[in-house]
């Protein structure tokens, strides 16, 4: 058997370069988590059907579970990390807060991510919102408390 081939990437991650060497068949989101101890990021199915590994390249989201790491060089992403601070809360995860949008908070970095690249789509109504929304899925079943946090911030 022939070794499996590695490339060295570069990544723009939460606004700091990276330059990271790479197995061909590395996903996005175990470079992220393995590589670069960037757990905030969750694997939830590894089959892109959850949602709960949303990271947004170059502002729209993608599923780091199905994204090759090396289909990546070059972009800019965005984990949950990079988005507020323990102590100045981005707008919606405060809204997240207040309207008790999480449970267990497993799929929560995934839920903010996929909310965060909806509200720059500038969602109309609440149906647009739990549709925009429908690629990712919460096991406690919070969805009308993940909606009404994002339709705070949406201003509906």
């Amino acid at each position: 058997m022939s070794p499996v081939s590695s490339v060295t990437i570069s990544l723009k991650i939460n606004g700091r370069d990276h330059e990271i060497p790479v197995a061909a068949c590395d996903t996005l989101l175990d470079v992220l988590r393995d590589k670069l101890g960037m757990t905030g990021t969750k694997k939830g199915c590894d089959m892109g059907a959850c949602g709960a590994c949303t990271v947004l390249a170059e502002g729209r989201r993608i599923k780091s579970c199905l994204a090759l790491a090396a289909s990546c060089d070059g972009r800019a992403i965005t984990t949950i990390e990079g988005v507020g601070a323990a102590d100045e809360l981005h707008p919606l995860q405060a809204a997240f807060i207040r309207h008790d949008a999480l449970q267990c908070g497993y799929c929560t970095p995934g839920q903010v991510m996929s909310a965060l690249a909806l509200l720059e789509e500038r969602p109309a109504t609440l149906a647009a919102i739990r549709e925009g929304m429908s690629g990712n899925l919460c096991r406690c079943g919070g969805y009308p408390n993940i909606v009404a946090a994002i339709a705070e911030v949406a201003g509906l």
